[in-house]
């Protein structure tokens, strides 16, 4: 049988970066997953042994790649793929399952994409931390939301600046430069009756370009990570507050609790009135 550590993390509504299952496991011989496909990132960091992961790349054609001890790979939210232990040598790996407003912009970073998934370190001591790190998540499960999180942001930074894929163009700098600002703008204003234009005056660039290049770095329109955000903030609300339905949606930039409710029932599926009586802290 295989030695498997594994863990699930409760679900606490964290924005820009949030936990979804960890793990290590010792595979046996040809020990397969897949084909299958997830919802969110994924990452394996190889810790000895060998083997292969096969995956769509952009274009939806499946490539090849052989992964070795020292090396890791991204699967990417809805990329179908497989992954095989070898025969003779199987692999043993550790793997964090992440997402968040900021996951796809951090990931890009690193210089993993679905054309280029596997991770290569070109400093043998960044690396050393970043496994640190996730040999660390496997083996505390039981600690508490909030540790664990530190922990993901600790490993997500020794594998960005580890990967030897990692570069920043000029014109990437200043891009993140914008995207930084508007994110700010939407943190201390989202409760305010603000708009995609608003934003985009503030950061000084013309809407349509903004627009993009906001969706190239984060993976969402600006007017979809409003919402978003706002959404979450008043899940937050509902589940530690009394404040009313209507007092919620205000809270959160929907002075008519008709458009809060819908608004809130597209995103969750569920009315905010019911999502409180299901979520609501004891």
């Amino acid at each position: 049988m295989s030695d498997l550590i594994f863990s699930v993390f409760p679900n606490e509504n964290f924005v820009d970066l949030g936990l979804y299952q960890f793990g290590r496991e010792r595979c046996e011989p040809a020990h397969s997953f897949g084909p299958a496909s997830r919802n969110h990132y994924l990452f394996h960091y190889v810790l000895s042994g060998t083997g292969e992961l096969l995956a769509d790349d952009s274009r939806g054609a499946t490539q090849r790649y052989q992964i070795k001890s020292g090396q890791g790979f991204m699967i990417f939210p809805r990329q179908i793929n497989t992954y095989v232990a070898d025969p003779d040598l199987p692999w043993e790996y550790a793997w964090v399952e992440f997402d968040g407003l900021r996951a796809k912009e951090i990931v890009e970073i690193a210089g993993l994409t679905p054309d280029n998934p596997v991770y290569h370190a070109h400093s043998k001591e960044l690396r050393e931390e970043m496994k640190k790190e996730l040999l660390y998540l496997a083996e505390h499960g039981n600690e508490s939301p909030f540790h664990l999180i530190g922990h993901l942001y600790l490993f997500i930074d020794y594998m960005s600046r580890s990967s030897a894929s990692m570069r920043l163009s000029s014109e990437g700098s200043v891009r993140d430069f914008y995207i930084k600002e508007a994110l700010s703008y939407i943190e201390q204003n989202f409760q305010n009756d603000i708009s995609v234009e608003g934003i985009a005056e503030v950061c000084g660039l013309n809407r349509s370009y903004f627009g993009r290049i906001f969706k190239e770095t984060i993976g969402k329109s600006p007017k979809e990570f409003l919402m978003n955000y706002r959404m979450v903030k008043a899940a937050e609300l509902l589940k530690l507050t009394d404040f009313s339905i209507g007092d919620v949606g205000n809270a959160v930039g929907y002075p008519n609790q008709l458009h809060f409710s819908r608004a809130f029932k597209h995103a969750y599926g569920m009315s905010p009135r019911e999502w409180r009586n299901k979520n609501r802290m004891k």
